[in-house]
Parts: structure tokens; C-alpha cells; sequence
């Protein structure tokens, strides 16, 4: 192995440095997006509890829906690197309009299911008096999911051909709207009714289309693309491409929900527990979810570079590109554990100064510094294998690792033996290194040349 990654040192930092360039504006990206959750939580919460509760509920009914779909489109990211690695830029086109397509397609069933799920409320046991205004936030979020889900297929578009700097530029134009359009909807401003958690589904509404409108007008602008005549002419969806962004991207979409529900039953299992559980666990998972942006970043970056090299047909190219890859996200996350190992307190005490609830989060700091190299590893492993098209066995691995390792292990320590938040965190911790070891062993096995 040490072999391999001194065989061309000069190559390796230049890799390293193309991997940065393109992952960290898409790690600026998703801590923006972040930021859009942390202005809704606050405006939300200076209006009324209820308010809060209710864009929280809501928040986490919707999210698991639209995760399905990002990570189903996800799958241009890779068709396009492929494609481009192979220079064969006819496809490109045509790939990036049945992905439109197939936006709109998935945001019609997300956009009826979203707008009918009180009775999965009632059956969750969220508070009955949360439960209208918990639906009354999905009724207006449901009209954005067409702006986020075209917006969502030209991002992943844009990624594959190496080009990141948008998406953070339109998430940052999101975060501009998103706070007066929230001032205005929630607080009723300009003329307008004061609508409290129901504003805040439409602020995100409308930000969704303003992010999805700046994000087609730069793909239609943008000059290197004309020769992919994207939207030179219609086309009605043809199933020969759909066939494999879904063959793709389905896998993508289960893992991601897999992974977003994992963490959400968590946090649900630590409310059978206490208020002071529940506080110290968001504490430490917000910190640990702001860190975990960076690897995030990278893999989208890994996939981008090695499906570069797979269409050119170089698989030592594109093994040696997902382990430079590797390496950096691990690194960082090896950083970022020592960091919280050493310093749980003064982090704890950014979020809080109830005793009570830094000593849970003290305690979950100390594991959440084991599992961020796992961390690491299992989201830059599986970008690896995006890069390959290989989706289907990391889906099943990840299906293992969290829902039948994880969950239960956790659940088992937490609950059953008494053990509290740091017994469901040794499942988060156990499911995450089974999927951090799984996907690496196999992206080591698919690019071992013979």
C-alpha cells in the first residue's frame, strides 16, 4: 500500500490539490445549506415553542423524502464523470435531461405523500396539539420540492463535470433569501399574515426555486456546456437513460435514508430516556454533523475523480485517486477527533451552560471522537465506490451496519441494559466502522488489478 501511493509523489499532492478544489466548495455548500436549518430553529423558537416543535417534527418528516431523491440523483454525478472521462460528450446531454425529468417525476409522489402524513404523526406519537401545525409546515414546503429537486439533478450535473463553485454560490444566495423571506412569512411583515412554523415552510419554499433558478441560469449560460446542447432541443423522457439513474441511484437513495433515519431513531430513543439526554445528544451530534461536512464534501469529490479515470479506462488511476481521497478525509477526521477529544468542554459550552446537559455531552464528545475517523472512512469509501457505479452492495452494506448492527446494538446497550445515551452511541459507533471497513475492503477488492 505505501508502495503504491509513493509510486508518483509529485502526481500525489497534485491529486490531492484537484480533490480540494473540487470538495471544498461543496463542504462550503452544505455548511450554508446547515445554516439554513440553524435560521429556521431560531426564528422558529423566538416566536413560540409550539412553533419550534413544529418545524422541528416537520423538518424531520421531510427530510428523509428528499434525501430519498437527492441520493437518486445523485447518480449523474457519476454517469457524467464517466462520460467525461471517456470524452463521450453526446451522452452528456442527453443524461442531464432525463435527469430533469426524472426530478420532476420523483418530486410528484414526495410532493402528494408530504402533504398527507398526519396520521404518520398521530401514529409516531408526536403531540397532538404540534400534529396541524407540524402539517400545515409540510403543506407549504410540498411546493418547493420541485424547485429542490430540478435544482438538486443541475448540482449533481455540475459535480460530475468537476464544477462546484455554483452550488455554493446559490446556497449562499439561499441563505440571503431564507432570512428575510422567513422574517416576512413567519413574523407577517409587508402586509402579509403572520403564518409562525407554516412562513417558515413557504420561506424554504421559495428558496428552494430561487436556488433552482440560479442554478439553470448558470447551466444555460455557462459557455464550456453549449456543446452538450442540454437545451437545444426537447426531448421526452426516454427510458434507456432513466433505467440507469435509477439502476444507480436507487441504491444511493436507500443508503442515504438508511443512514438519516439511523441517526433520527436515535434521537427519538434518546427521548424514551430524558430531556437532559436529548440536549446533551444534539449538542454533541450538531458538532459532530458540522465536522462530518468535510468528508462529505471530499466523497463527492472522489466520485467525481474517480469516475474521471474510469472512463478513460485507467482502474489504477481511479484506485489511486479514491485513496488519495480516503486519505485526506481521514485525515481530517483523525484532526477533528483529536480536536474534540482534547477540548469537549469549551465545545460543549458553545451550545449550553446547563451543567446537566454539557456532563451528557462531554461524555458523547469522548465517543464522537472514535467515530469520526469511521466517519470518515465509510462516507469517502462509499464515494469511492459511486465513482465505480457500485451501489448496490454498499447499499446492502449499509443496511447491515445500521439496521442490523447499529440500531439494534444500540438500542440493546441503551435501552434494554440500562447503559443510556452512551450505549445508543456505541451502536452509532459499531454500524459506522462495519460500513467504514466494508466499503473500503471493497473498493480495495474492484480496483485490484489482476
Amino acid at each position: 500500500m505505501l508502495g503504491f501511493l509513493k509510486s508518483e509523489q509529485y502526481d500525489l499532492k497534485k491529486e490531492a490539490g484537484m480533490t480540494l478544489k473540487i470538495g471544498l466548495p461543496v463542504i462550503i455548500a452544505q455548511l450554508l445549506q446547515m445554516s439554513m436549518n440553524f435560521v429556521d430553529t431560531v426564528m422558529a423558537g423566538n416566536l413560540s415553542a409550539e412553533d419550534l416543535a413544529a418545524v422541528a417534527v416537520g423538518g424531520a418528516v421531510f427530510i428523509p423524502f428528499m434525501m430519498l431523491a437527492a441520493g437518486i440523483l445523485m447518480a449523474i454525478t457519476p454517469i457524467v464523470a464517466q462520460l467525461v472521462g471517456g470524452r463521450n460528450l453526446r451522452e452528456i446531454g442527453s443524461n442531464v435531461r432525463q435527469g430533469l425529468w426524472l426530478s420532476l417525476m420523483l418530486a410528484v409522489p414526495i410532493f402528494l405523500i408530504i402533504r398527507n402524513l398526519e396520521i404518520v404523526m398521530h401514529f409516531l406519537d408526536v403531540t397532538p396539539s404540534i400534529i396541524p401545525m407540524a402539517q400545515g409546515y409540510l403543506d407549504a414546503i410540498s411546493w418547493g420540492v420541485f424547485g429542490l429537486s430540478g435544482y438538486m439533478a443541475l448540482r449533481f450535473f455540475n459535480e460530475g463535470m468537476s464544477v462546484t463553485r455554483p452550488a455554493m454560490y446559490f446556497a449562499g444566495l439561499g441563505v440571503i433569501v431564507n432570512i428575510p423571506a422567513n422574517y416576512i412569512f413567519m413574523y407577517g411583515k409587508l402586509g402579509f399574515p403572520e403564518l409562525g412554523a407554516v412562513g417558515c415552510g413557504y420561506a424554504s419554499a421559495l428558496v428552494g426555486y430561487v436556488m433552482f433558478l440560479g442554478m439553470l441560469a448558470f447551466t444555460m449560460t455557462h459557455k464550456p456546456y453549449d456543446r452538450f446542447d442540454i437545451f437545444s432541443s426537447f426531448r421526452w423522457p426516454e427510458w434507456n437513460y432513466l433505467k440507469e439513474i435509477l439502476y444507480v441511484g436507487i441504491p444511493i437513495g436507500l443508503s442515504s435514508t438508511m443512514e438519516v433515519t439511523m441517526f433520527a431513531l436515535v434521537s427519538l430513543l434518546m427521548g424514551s430516556l430524558s430531556a437532559v439526554a436529548v440536549a446533551g445528544h444534539q449538542v454533541a451530534i450538531n458538532f459532530s454533523a458540522m465536522t462530518f461536512m468535510v468528508p462529505f464534501g471530499l466523497s463527492t469529490a472522489i466520485t467525481t475523480r474517480v469516475g474521471n479515470a474510469i472512463g478513460k479506462g485507467s482502474i489504477f488511476e481511479a484506485r489511486r485517486r479514491g485513496y488519495v481521497g480516503i486519505g485526506l478525509a481521514t485525515g481530517f477526521m483523525s484532526l477533528t477527533a483529536i480536536l474534540i477529544y482534547l477540548f469537549p468542554e469549551p465545545i460543549t459550552s458553545m451550545y449550553t451552560q446547563d451543567v446537566q446537559v454539557q456532563e451528557v455531552a462531554v461524555s458523547l464528545l469522548y465517543m464522537a471522537a472514535i467515530f469520526q475517523i469511521s466517519d470518515g472512512l465509510q462516507v469517502s469509501g462509499y464515494g469511492a465506490l459511486r465513482g465505480l457505479k457500485d451501489t448496490k452492495i454498499p447499499m446492502v452494506v449499509n443496511f447491515i451496519a445500521y439496521w442490523m448492527v447499529g440500531l439494534p446494538l444500540g438500542y440493546y446497550l441503551g435501552i434494554v441494559q440500562g447503559i443510556g445515551p452512551q450505549g445508543l452511541w456505541m451502536g452509532l459507533i459499531a454500524g459506522l466502522t462495519i460500513a467504514a471497513i466494508l466499503h473500503n475492503v471493497r473498493f480495495y477488492k474492484l480496483t485490484k488489478e489482476s
